[in-house]
């Protein structure tokens, strides 16, 4: 049977927090109904679906690039590093190496092992689901904890998202430590301060 790992990354377009990806490798005895992008699904849904996915998939691993290394390296750069980390970390974590590593988008990350970048792969591929649904949970998760640090924002409803809400708070109450100074709205921000 050959084995194949489903990558996928949620974040790219928010103005703050992380970026993370997630690494699949789906059991094909135990399929999992309902997968889809997860940008199609309710929160509720996506909740749902990523306990399912680590209780059931053969392996699975979450990884994330930061706000510096998005800064530092570009939002594509950090992308495609966090997608080399949640490969590296479920081989590690599982002891498992892919056949084959099927990545949504058209770049595949740095990494040794044979790789096919597919655009639309989250519809297209169940294992890409998969990881778009793990990516974006995790995501979720972590802007709630920095909706708790940074309560002025609205983190909690947009997720970091360039909404009205959030351009809002951003010009009420200046920049914080998570947002990502290299995007166009935060940087506008810091050119009329300055």
């Amino acid at each position: 049977m050959q084995i194949i790992c489903g990558v996928d990354e949620a974040g790219r377009g928010p103005l703050a927090g992380a970026v993370y990806a997630a690494a699949v490798i789906l059991n094909p005895e135990r399929p999992i109904l309902g997968l889809a992008d997860s940008k199609k699904l309710s929160e509720k849904k996506r909740d749902l679906l990523s306990i399912e996915i680590k209780q059931h998939a053969l392996a699975w691993a979450i990884a994330s690039s930061s706000v510096a290394e998005i800064d530092s390296i570009n939002i594509l750069q950090a992308s495609l590093l966090a997608m080399k980390r949640a490969i590296e970390q479920l081989q590690h974590q599982f002891n498992v190496t892919p056949d084959l590593v099927q990545v949504d988008g058209n770049k595949c990350p740095n990494i040794s092992l044979p790789c096919e970048a597919i655009v639309q792969g989250d519809s297209k591929v169940a294992a890409i689901s998969a990881a778009s649904i793990l990516a974006k949970v995790a995501r979720d998760a972590e802007l709630y904890e920095l909706d708790e640090q940074y309560p002025h924002y609205g983190f909690a409803q947009h997720k970091g998202y360039p909404t009205a809400l959030h351009l809002e708070m951003l010009t009420l109450h200046g920049i914080s430590p998570i947002h990502r100074l290299t995007y166009a709205p935060v940087k506008k921000l810091i050119m009329n301060i300055n």
